[in-house]
């Protein structure tokens, strides 16, 4: 695979991989490579695969954003691992730069309308309930470096929620005010193992040019999660 996708961890029922920013999880009308396709091909080749290999996709993430996903490599394992998502047992957490200065704790519980001609979400009175919770890391330069943990699953959640509450992402096109790549990326996730029940927890660094100045304060909170830390939230 030249694609840059990062395998963290594979066995007979599942795939853990870093999906780079600006790709598709799946594929859509722009006929683009999404991860799924690249990593359908991956265990197709590897493991001698006649035909298209099956491949699980549990959840998403916007294009534009990279992080942490997990794909089933079974139809058992895609039905535990989707009734996690569903149950919100499956922890998916993630790491943002947002411009001003966020509060130390924060939970911010909204309702999101899409407009499907145009793929805006907005946050408006009668749509679908949001809720996410964050804790701030760090703060320096009018920019807080945050940790977020949905209590919901909308398209496009976190961005349109932080831009609304008046804490948009560094870099987002779409919901602020544009630049080098979102600042905002899916550094950890923890599920149950869909056949052995282990709690499995896996982390990654952000490479998103906004997260520059915060590395320290990233490899540090980063660290905590390895170590088995307890967060907060």
């Amino acid at each position: 695979m030249n694609s840059g996708i990062e395998i963290l961890y594979e066995d007979n029922h599942v795939i853990v991989a870093v999906k780079p920013p600006n790709m598709l999880s799946q594929g859509d009308i722009t006929g683009d490579r999404s991860i799924l396709d690249e990593l359908k091909e991956y265990v197709r080749v590897k493991y001698n695969k006649a035909g298209e290999a099956y491949l699980g996709l549990v959840h998403r993430l916007d294009r534009p954003v990279g992080g942490l996903m997990v794909f089933a490599r079974t139809s058992k394992a895609a039905a535990r691992l989707s009734l996690e998502l569903r149950e919100h047992r499956l922890g998916r957490e993630y790491l943002a730069v947002v411009e001003g200065e966020t509060p130390e704790k924060f939970l911010f519980e909204d309702e999101l309308i899409k407009d499907e001609k145009t793929n805006i979400v907005r946050v408006a009175q009668g749509g679908k309930a949001a809720q996410l919770s964050g804790e701030t890391i760090a703060v320096q330069n009018g920019l807080s470096l945050v940790y977020i943990k949905l209590g919901t699953g909308r398209g496009h959640q976190i961005r349109v929620q932080l831009a609304h509450h008046g804490y948009p992402l560094v870099g987002d096109a779409r919901y602020g005010l544009g630049g080098t790549g979102i600042a905002l990326f899916g550094a950890v996730l923890r599920f149950t193992h869909p056949v052995k029940k282990e709690v499995l927890v896996f982390s990654a660094s952000p490479k998103a040019p906004a997260f520059d100045g915060f590395r320290e304060a990233v490899q540090s909170f980063l660290k905590g999660v390895r170590d088995g830390k307890a967060v907060s939230l």
